[in-house]
């Protein structure tokens, strides 16, 4: 996965506070001034896992620091070797 947010540009992994994500670590991609591509990084029973999300803020100083405008899951548990993943990660940032 570290191919993926250095290939796309994703900033480094920080702490959410704003309580959206339930204190779990998220790094963001820029789409424009106000959307952002949000990836959530979970461990369930020591499983790692990343959540895609697609949002809106004022601006990129929000994010992990008071909820989105918009906040919708693109991908649950994204896997970059299925194809389908990687197109929806793909149609946003191209």
């Amino acid at each position: 996965m570290e191919n993926v947010f250095r290939y796309y540009e994703f900033s480094d992994f920080f702490i959410d506070n704003s309580g959206t994500f339930q204190e779990n670590d998220i790094c963001f991609s820029e789409l424009n001034e106000q959307h952002f591509l949000i990836f959530e990084k979970q461990t369930k029973d020591t499983e790692l896992t990343y959540n895609l999300y697609v949002s809106k803020f004022n601006s990129k100083k929000e994010i992990g620091q008071k909820p989105p405008e918009i906040l919708e899951l693109l991908v649950d548990n994204y896997d970059k070797s299925i194809p389908e993943h990687r197109i929806v990660l793909r149609k946003y940032l191209y």
